[in-house]
């Protein structure tokens, strides 16, 4: 099951469950659509894979199945990727 993990981390921007800016990776890295547009040219710093829209989970199933409130971030930010 998915995480959903609470922001960027790149850029520490929040990124609720049902936002549709989050994307993430297939280790479920997440980042925001600026910095995976703008920052990382759609290519994960951590594993190098691509990115596609995170998943919005019903919220009768976050009921039973809660997002994650663990924070990652980057501390160096995320360079340009080229």
């Amino acid at each position: 099951m998915l995480e959903l993990r609470p922001n960027c981390e790149c850029c520490d921007k929040d990124l609720p469950p049902e936002s549709t800016e989050a994307h993430i990776c297939t280790f479920e890295c997440t980042f925001c659509t600026h910095c995976v547009e703008g920052v990382l040219n759609n290519q994960c710093p951590n594993c190098r894979g691509n990115f596609v829209p995170r998943p919005i989970r019903p919220k009768a199933a976050l009921k039973r199945n809660p997002a994650s409130t663990q924070r990652v971030l980057n501390k160096k930010g995320c360079a340009r990727q080229t």
